[in-house]
């Protein structure tokens, strides 16, 4: 048996220590590019019609390649903090049913999207996850492929074996038997069969076509029906106090119960799902709603010791270093004073009609800061979605023009955002369908600013973004003793 171990160069088997031969000791990389070349070269030419029905068969006799581990993927969704979000719980689940996390790439800004989850409108399960991983096989054929783990430190998880990785473009190599830079091949041929194979491939690992064996075992509950809990006893099986009122059942012509369930007793050991190599949830995306959660409801773990320190590191994953280093350059660089940090967001979804309500708070700190006696300039630093050429007529006008205000941004142009996503490049991020293109972090350093922000941040009302952000500053990211005072 072979367990994974993670390093951010490549996520990789790490054989147990025993004798081995000396063909064992050949790198472990240059053996899935081997086997994945070889079962690319033994398939046959595939037809570019949208797959309906691929046999199991076909993909599943990779289970034997993958020395009996077991799998858990789900299809992350939205913008970049709801992905981290679902990451956070996808940890969480594949801890508890003692399954290798599959790590996702981050997806485009709301490539993918949801739904209402309270208004019980929302992608079902097998749609969503065919959604996201068609838009992967995009991402890696326009070279845009950037895994989680090439922006989120997960040393701290995987190297006391909290949870067990690998990184989604090498279990498609394995799974599908397509080495994914064969998906941006300027040979033609072999391009559009690549990228077939990846799309059956994935129609299977989705569920279109349902369960297949002990190959894959997709999981069809979702936020409608399924509150997920582990460890209460007591509530396996009854309903959760948040249900569709009657007009929203009347209007809709809604039958939906939601129940909370045990994530341990309903897809653990014993239960149907348990033999399948690979456990395929839809979304993992959850969050407070009337008293109760969305979708997943696991915040603590009283009786599992384990599973609570756990539990604990995942409240808060940082940044890798490269991008935490350059925030904290941008600050001690080009901003060079106490600052304050407005996060606005003016132009996406429901923020778009509520400029008003979004410049007051940032108004109210400025003249709160100059009553209680603030410096005579008062640096501020903005991130926000309203390009600078569009500010004419607006607040953030008037704050330009000021004299006692100096206001910082950073743009995607700029060298220290370049060089950042350079040195992710050097220090192992995936090269796939070489030369790559640069990875946009540019909203990453800004987060990583705003947390060293000693004036105070404003931030968007609802706004995922501007949560995760607190949580940063709670968690002392621009400290050297790990804690800041706000």
């Amino acid at each position: 048996m072979e367990a994974l171990n993670f390093n951010r160069s490549n996520i990789r088997w790490k054989k147990r220590p025993y004798p081995r031969s000396p063909s064992s000791l050949l790198p472990i990389s240059l053996l899935f590019l081997l086997f994945s070349f070889l079962l690319f070269l033994s398939y046959k030419h595939i037809s570019t019609s949208t797959p309906t029905n691929p046999p199991p068969s076909r993909f599943c006799n990779s289970q034997k390649t993958l020395a009996g581990e077991k799998f858990l993927w789900y299809a992350p969704h939205s913008g970049f903090s709801n992905q981290l979000s679902e990451f956070r719980n996808a940890v969480l689940m594949a801890a508890i049913l003692n399954r290798t996390l599959i790590i996702p790439p981050v997806l485009d800004h709301h490539a993918v999207a949801l739904g209402s989850c309270p208004k019980f409108r929302v992608l079902n399960p097998t749609e969503l996850r065919f959604s996201v991983w068609n838009h992967v096989i995009d991402l890696i054929h326009s070279r845009r492929y950037v895994s989680m783990a090439d922006i989120i430190d997960l040393s701290k998880l995987v190297s006391g074996s909290d949870i067990r990785v690998i990184d989604f473009s090498i279990f498609i190599s394995i799974w599908c038997g397509v080495h994914i830079d064969l998906a941006c091949s300027t040979e033609s041929n072999r391009q559009s069969s690549s990228l077939e194979t990846m799309r059956e491939c994935g129609s299977l690992l989705s569920g279109n076509n349902g369960n297949a064996n002990s190959c894959v075992h997709v999981v069809d509950e979702d936020c409608r029906t399924t509150v997920w809990t582990y460890g209460k006893d007591s509530e396996d099986g009854i309903l959760d106090s948040f249900q569709p009122d009657e007009e929203l059942k009347k209007k809709k012509k809604i039958s939906y119960i939601r129940t909370r369930r045990d994530v341990y007793k309903t897809l653990g050991p014993g239960s149907g799902s348990e033999s399948a190599t690979i456990l395929a949830f839809g979304s993992l995306f959850t969050s407070p709603y009337k008293g109760s959660e969305l979708h997943i409801d696991i915040h603590e773990a009283p009786k599992d010791q384990r599973m609570q320190s756990l539990i604990e590191k995942v409240r808060f994953l940082s940044f890798v270093p490269e991008i935490t280093n350059a925030g904290k350059e941008f600050v001690n660089e080009k901003i060079k004073s106490p600052f304050l940090c407005a996060q606005l967001r003016l132009l996406d979804g429901q923020f778009k009609n509520h400029w008003k309500g979004t410049f007051l708070g940032l108004k109210q700190k400025i003249e709160y800061l100059r009553h209680e006696g603030g410096p005579l300039q008062i640096h501020i630093f903005v991130m926000t979605d309203l390009p600078g050429g569009n500010w004419t007529g607006s607040y953030l006008e008037e704050l330009a023009n000021s004299d006692s205000l100096k206001l910082h941004v950073l743009r995607e142009n700029d060298e220290i955002v370049i060089t950042t996503a350079k040195k992710l490049g050097d220090a192992g991020m995936k090269k796939h369908c070489r030369p790559p293109l640069l990875p946009d972090i540019l909203l990453y350093i800004e987060e990583t600013v705003c947390s060293c922000a000693k004036l105070g941040f404003v931030g968007t009302v609802g706004s995922t973004i501007a949560e995760s952000i607190e949580l940063m500053r709670r968690y002392g990211v621009c400290s050297r003793e790990g804690t800041f005072q706000l």
